[in-house]
């Protein structure tokens, strides 16, 4: 069962005890992230391949490397593999359409499938592959492989992309570990959701790709009701598949974001998808006070929206 937080916990100790509330999120994921390496080391016997999904602003890729590291201290290495890698050229014939005709590029089917299942096989048989190259610029596949891998031993290798809990993927490889990542707590007030799981990933989504993408948030919050919508349709129905699943919303993360977060959720443009739901966020952010980022980790899952962290993206 997914912990939800207190509003007045939440702000409460964000004046008296921000460097508490701090530590104690952090020791919750990491306790998460151990539980989750040793049901990995578990299934190690059984294959060598983990397969990590989750929705966009889930701190998958930090969570990913965190488990690479619980399990560096068990002596297995970690192979790290960007399922994007194998999308397939983007061209107007082969392309997935929506029922509408419009070009879905959230599809599963843009995805090599064919190639990916190969690589499983062949890193579970102990032979080599050549994990490919996507260049997102000129939406193709170029003849440059992005890295060669061969596992040892004591080596496994991570999967991670949004299908990666897929059944055109799981059907075929059911001995693979399989992980879900996602924000999956609600803030309350007197029993009442002010603070919805989902607004988690938005507005970690919408800092990080305005202060490192250079993406402006009216953007990116326009694209939310088509970025949910590919999330229910091949994310969300696949996570039962999972054999952890793991949450990673942090109490403390909102009061860090807020002093950016709160300027960038000012203005919500109208008439966009959801907009009943999306002006709701600004003022749902005015109820958390603020902790100086100065105060988060540098090895902090927060790091990875804010910057400043021990992690390269």
């Amino acid at each position: 069962m997914t912990l939800n937080y207190q509003l007045k916990d939440i702000n409460y100790r964000t004046i008296a005890d921000p460097k508490g509330l701090i530590e104690e999120g952090d020791a919750a994921y990491h306790k998460d992230v151990e539980l989750a390496a040793q049901k990995i080391l578990d299934n190690f016997k059984t294959s060598p391949i983990v397969l990590l999904s989750g929705p966009s602003g889930s701190g998958k890729t930090t969570t990913s490397m965190k488990i690479a590291e619980a399990l560096e201290k068990h002596g297995v290495h970690t192979h790290y593999v960007a399922m994007d890698d194998y999308f397939n050229t983007v061209t107007p014939e082969t392309v997935p359409r929506t029922p509408e005709g419009e070009m879905d590029l959230e599809s599963p089917l843009c995805l090599d499938m064919a190639l990916l299942n190969r690589h499983f096989t062949e890193l579970s048989q102990g032979k080599r592959i050549y994990v490919p190259k996507y260049e997102f610029s000129r939406q193709m596949r170029i003849q440059e492989p992005s890295k060669s891998i061969k596992l040892k031993k004591d080596e496994i290798v991570v999967f991670e992309g949004i299908h990666a809990l897929n059944d055109l993927i799981t059907n075929v490889h059911p001995e693979a570990f399989k992980l879900y990542v996602s924000a999956r707590s609600n803030v309350e007030f007197e029993d009442q959701c002010v603070f919805k799981s989902t607004w988690f990933r938005l507005v970690r989504r919408t800092v990080r790709d305005y202060l490192f993408r250079g993406t402006d948030p009216g953007n990116t919050i326009k694209m939310w009701a088509n970025v949910r919508r590919g999330e229910r349709s091949y994310i969300s129905p696949y996570k039962k598949k999972a054999d952890f699943q793991f949450n990673t919303a942090l109490p403390y993360e909102l009061p860090v974001f807020n002093a950016t977060a709160t300027q960038l959720f000012k203005t919500i443009p109208e008439g966009i998808e959801r907009y009943d739901e999306l002006k709701e966020v600004f003022p749902a952010l005015l109820l958390f006070g603020d902790i100086d980022q100065a105060l988060v980790p540098d090895d902090s899952l927060v790091r990875e929206f804010i910057g400043g962290g021990i992690y390269e993206y």
